[in-house]
């Protein structure tokens, strides 16, 4: 580089430190002022060297993470520092002995945690992954504050990420989409979560991003037009009131629009509500709940409401401390709305999550009480070293985005829980020894199956006995992550405990077919029983289910396994070979990777591609190559936890196959309307029609039609065509 242009780089640098000093969110004093400027020039120091994949010097990233925490997430000096200081440790010589004896213990412990997570290694082994996002979330312990900076560090990073590959993209955002904007959701960080989702999106699936984005552009004059319409009306009521407030339109993201089209099978143009209206007020503590029951008042005097879209989360708030009160109207043109009432105070909670709590938590001791014991739950169910570190990450995501539901205790205690969860979920969340010899339970006074869904609102009294002990089925009945670790930990160590009976019983039975029981002869067994581990050949032992008959035809056969053994693995290779011509059939559709391989595939059942589809290839364990679309319901976890077993795909050619596809339909009722579906598709298009059924209820029909058909195009004509017939009036593929 030049010397004007390092000259004009550190303009640049020095412009950006005083503006994350501007923008930041808390008052900073001069001892803030002080501590940000030294990490900083420590920051700059370490990262002299080093550039962004982009060309950028690498400093830019520190600090825009940093202004990220001061701004948008509204944290503290020390996590501004914290975030300025966040690669240093891993990417520069500086040690964390450096930073500790320049910055204190509380920011090299932040440093610490951040520096663990960059240092986790994407391994190629799905539990050992599984098993570093397990770990990531244990820093939890460390600061809370370690996973929020880490959330603002993945959010730049997801708003740079244009000079990357685009196999690292999709890698990244799909990481993104999994587990860290349902984290930023459950810390209650709502705008950068709708922002992570948004990017996920647009580069797990660019051409839905773009095309959504480009209708949005579109269709906002019309959109913006109907918000004054809607807006002028309670400006008229809210006035007369003398209230002090502002109305504000929020935009539906990106990624909740295309959820919704998923979700309910429908296009952009039927989703209505795009937008939201958003009505701040100012308020003292004191008569904030007074005030916006009084806006919700004035609102329904002019809009008539939907009762049973009413969302009162002031006198409950959410486990993550939002609080509001939405209400859904009918506005003008007969179009749904949704309404959101909120304080000032509200509104920064909302805005700000977990920072917000601190700056008003003099004004309510209580309002850390509901993410603080979120963390602990979570800090609880993390360390439960027993739980499979998959079925955690599954279960721990699941969780993060579940709706919640409030129910009583006997003694009028209030309890969180999320929607969906039974009465064995209750059990485990008062106390995991009375979950654990949970008999039954009452609901409103009621006798219930612990499997009963909870509703908000309920009375729930659970039965114990010392009797009672989990048993496989109670995993059917339990939602809650917490609940579910519990049963299977209980029910582990009721197996090892039958296990260990049984070894010894086996030991006995084998020892008077003078067999010795060594880890050969265990493994003969295992391999015998068709079973997997020796711990389930112990404990079936144990049951009983392998009893003394079953145990002496071992050992008369035990001299022939041998021989079976090689028999079973000439056959197998047979059947491989014959798979092997069935395939081949098929080489000439769809090639893998840049060199455009022709390999063996199959076509995975879970979305049953069709030529035309976008595909990507993923290499399983034991079937070879799995072809699935792009927009597969597994897609986003596979490229998330199995990026390095992704192939990019493609069709090349499909004229001699032929697919099967399902396509439904729905409309009113018309005599002969299956008569033109059968006609369209047999008579003017010649596919063949492998199966049809079709129902209808009260003059309206739904059915649902297999054809056979060469690749899309000829799917999307087919779908046209039947879209045009009278009184249809959907027509989707399966």
């Amino acid at each position: 580089m030049t010397e004007a242009a390092i000259e004009e780089e550190n303009k640049k640098i020095a412009k950006q430190y005083k503006e994350l000093l501007r923008i930041s969110y808390r008052h900073l004093n001069d001892e803030d002022k002080k501590l940000i400027r030294q990490a900083f020039d420590v920051a700059v120091d370490a990262h002299k060297e080093q550039r962004r994949k982009s060309g950028e010097a690498y400093i830019f990233h520190p600090i825009a993470v940093a202004k990220i925490v001061a701004s948008e997430i509204g944290l503290d000096a020390t996590s501004i520092a914290a975030a300025l200081l966040h690669d240093v440790v891993e990417d520069t010589e500086y040690t964390l002995v450096d930073i500790e004896q320049m910055f204190g213990d509380t920011v090299a412990r932040i440093v610490d945690g951040l520096t663990k997570i960059s240092s986790l290694k994407h391994d190629k082994d799905i539990s050992l992954q599984a098993e570093n996002f397990r770990k990531m979330l244990l820093t939890l312990n460390d600061d809370v504050r370690v996973i929020i900076i880490k959330i603002a560090d993945r959010l730049h990073n997801m708003q740079t990420m244009d000079a990357m590959k685009p196999d690292k993209q999709v890698k990244i955002a799909s990481e993104t989409l999994y587990i860290y904007a349902p984290l930023a959701h459950r810390i209650g960080l709502y705008n950068i979560k709708t922002e992570l989702e948004d990017l996920g999106l647009k580069y797990t699936e660019p051409e839905v991003y773009q095309d959504i984005l480009e209708k949005i552009k579109e269709s906002k004059e019309e959109q913006d037009e109907y918000i004054k319409r809607f807006s002028d009306k309670i400006r008229e009521g809210l006035n007369k009131e003398g209230l002090n407030y502002e109305i504000q339109g929020r935009p539906k993201s990106i990624f909740s629009i295309r959820r919704k089209m998923i979700k309910q099978n429908i296009s952009f143009d039927e989703v209505y509500d795009k937008f939201a209206i958003r009505i701040i007020y100012k308020s003292d503590f004191a008569n904030e709940k007074f005030i916006a029951w009084k806006i919700y008042t004035v609102v329904t005097d002019f809009y008539r409401p939907n009762p049973i879209r009413l969302r009162d989360w002031i006198s409950q708030p959410k486990s993550t401390g939002y609080e509001a009160l939405h209400i859904t109207v009918v506005g003008p043109d007969s179009r749904w709305v949704e309404v959101q009432i909120r304080s000032e105070r509200m509104h920064e909670i909302a805005e700000k999550g977990y920072a917000a709590h601190y700056k008003y938590k003099n004004n309510q001791e209580k309002q850390d009480q509901g993410l603080d014991g979120w963390l602990n739950r979570l800090q609880e169910a993390l360390e439960n070293s027993e739980s499979n570190a998959v079925d955690f990450v599954e279960e721990f995501k699941l969780n993060l985005y579940a709706k919640e539901i409030f129910v009583f205790t006997p003694q009028g205690d209030l309890k969180s829980l999320p929607k969906g969860a039974t009465a064995l979920d209750f059990g485990f969340s008062v106390h995991t020894e009375i979950g654990l010899h949970t008999r039954g339970a009452k609901v409103n006074g009621k006798l219930v199956p612990l499997s009963h869904e909870l509703k908000s609102g309920d009375q729930v009294e659970i039965i114990t006995s010392n009797n009672s002990k989990p048993s496989s089925s109670w995993l059917d009945y339990a939602t809650t992550a917490r609940a579910r670790a519990k049963i299977k930990s209980a029910l582990r160590d009721e197996k090892k405990k039958i296990a260990e009976e049984g070894k010894e019983v086996l030991k006995r039975k084998l020892r008077s077919q003078k067999i010795t029981l060594n880890e050969k002869v265990v493994n003969e067994l295992v391999l015998y029983f068709k079973l997997k581990t020796s711990l389930d050949l112990f404990y079936r032992v144990g049951l009983g289910t392998i009893d003394n008959q079953k145990i002496k035809e071992f050992a008369t056969t035990r001299s022939n396994v041998f021989m079976n053994f090689i028999k079973n693995k000439m056959r197998r290779g047979t059947s491989k070979e014959v798979e092997k011509e069935e395939i081949t059939s098929k080489y000439d559709l769809i090639v893998f990777g840049k060199d455009a391989e022709k390999l063996e595939y199959k076509l995975s059942n879970c979305c049953n591609p069709i030529p035309g589809d976008d595909v990507f290839g993923f290499i399983t364990v034991n079937e070879g190559i799995k072809v699935h679309k792009k927009d597969c319901p597994n897609a986003l976890q596979l490229q998330s936890n199995y990026a390095y077993r992704i192939m990019p795909a493609k069709w090349i050619d499909s004229s001699q196959e032929e697919f099967k596809a399902v396509i439904k339909l729905s409309g009113i009722d018309n005599i002969g309307v299956v008569n033109k579906v059968t006609q369209i598709i047999s008579n003017n298009m010649h596919l063949a029609i492998y199966n049809m059924n079709f129902d209808t209820n009260d003059g309206v029909f739904t059915g649902k039609i297999t054809v056979g058909l060469k690749n899309k195009n000829v799917l999307k004509d087919v779908m046209q065509k039947l879209g045009k017939i009278n009184g249809i009036d959907k027509v989707i593929r399966e």
